[in-house]
Parts: C-alpha cells; structure tokens; sequence
C-alpha cells in the first residue's frame, strides 16, 4: 500500500506567493497542501484544526513572526514540521528560528523544486539547512531564551506600539504586557526601549512588517 501523501500548510503573507508555492508542491504526487494562511496568528489556528505533517512558513509574517508562531504550533503539537522561509541568511535568523523548534530554514530567493525535497526531508524527521547559510555560531553568547509571548511582546514593541496599544492586540493587561517588557529588558540586559529595538532587529528575532 503506497505512503499517504505528506500533508502541508502554507503560510505567507501574499497570496500570489502562496498560489506559486500550491502549485509547485502539488505538482509531487507524494505531497497534498491541506490549507494555507496569511498571518501567523492563523497559521497557528490552523495548524491545530488540520494537524498537518509539515508547516511550510515565511519568516516574516504581520503581527506574529514565524519563529513566534512555530513556538506556538509546537506547544500544541510537537510532531509538525515547521519548515521556515526567509530572505535573511543571517546566522542569527537562523538560530531563532531553530530556538523556536523549526526543523528547517531555506532561503527564498532561489527555491525551485529546493522546496519539494525540503518538504520530504523534514516530514521525514531529519533537519535542514540551507547551504548558503553560513556558521550559526554567536561568539563568546548563548542564545537568548525568550517565551513565544515575550517574542510577541517584543514584536509589537520595535514596531513602536504602546504597553496600551500591545495589550488591546494580545488581549492581556496593560500590566501583563508591563511585566513581558521589564523580564525582556533583565533577560537580555538592556536597560531602555531604544537599545530594545536594536538588539532585537540585530539578533533577527523580530521582522519589521
């Protein structure tokens, strides 16, 4: 009895993007796209509705990053394969995204059938990089360990919203997002919201959107 088609979610922010990845991927017999989404709030949505063996997912994604929604999909269930987009080579892209669970990293700008084996590779279990991707090592430091709701908070804040304003959109308290913004500043020691917003945009662990 032949496999059963390995299932996939997309995950970009441009429709016309998604279509094209739809397209080439469906063209494998061997794979079937179960649902697409435009943001990472839905994509984690959706991930939990149609269990799909791979989340095939763009790095910068409006109001939650795919590092942040990969945290969040995994929480709920830690056999999906989050495969992670992006234009960033950076290491430091790279090594959030991998923090975050994902359990691959391609490069958007020269994809192809790179997409197809991909797909195949991380549903099977094995981890992938892409080869253009230089050393993940960040000398003489350990890699921050920041929550997916600390990721979140830290999101909202290099795009220069208010406590107030980031507590409307989490649905938490102004108090909440307070607490998230102090343990961001101590765990990272940083001491003002502008060296904040640097640090965050340096290490990639935020998109500006």
């Amino acid at each position: 009895m032949p496999d059963s088609p390995i299932t996939v979610l997309l995950v970009d922010d441009h429709s016309l993007v998604r279509r094209g990845f739809r397209r080439l991927l469906e063209e494998d017999p061997g794979i079937t796209v179960v649902g697409e989404a435009g943001d990472g709030r839905l994509a984690v949505e959706l991930a939990a509705q149609l269990r799909p063996r791979v989340v095939v997912m763009d790095f910068a994604l409006p109001g939650m990053n795919g590092a942040v929604a990969a945290r969040h999909i995994l929480r709920e269930d830690p056999g999906i394969a989050i495969l992670i987009l992006s234009m960033h080579s950076e290491s430091s892209y790279v090594r959030t995204c991998l923090d975050a669970g994902a359990r691959g990293y391609l490069l958007k700008n020269a994809m192809d059938l790179e997409m197809v084996a991909a797909v195949k590779q991380v549903a099977a279990g094995r981890q992938l990089l892409d080869p253009r991707i230089g050393s993940l090592d960040w000398p003489g430091e350990q890699a921050p360990q920041l929550t997916a709701r600390e990721l979140e908070v830290l999101h909202w804040i290099v795009q220069g919203k208010s406590n107030k304003e980031i507590a409307a959109v989490l649905e938490v308290s102004v108090n909440t997002v307070a607490v998230h913004r102090a343990n961001l500043m101590q765990t990272l020691g940083i001491h003002n919201t502008a060296e904040l917003v640097v640090y965050a945009i340096r290490r990639g662990l935020v998109s500006i959107a």
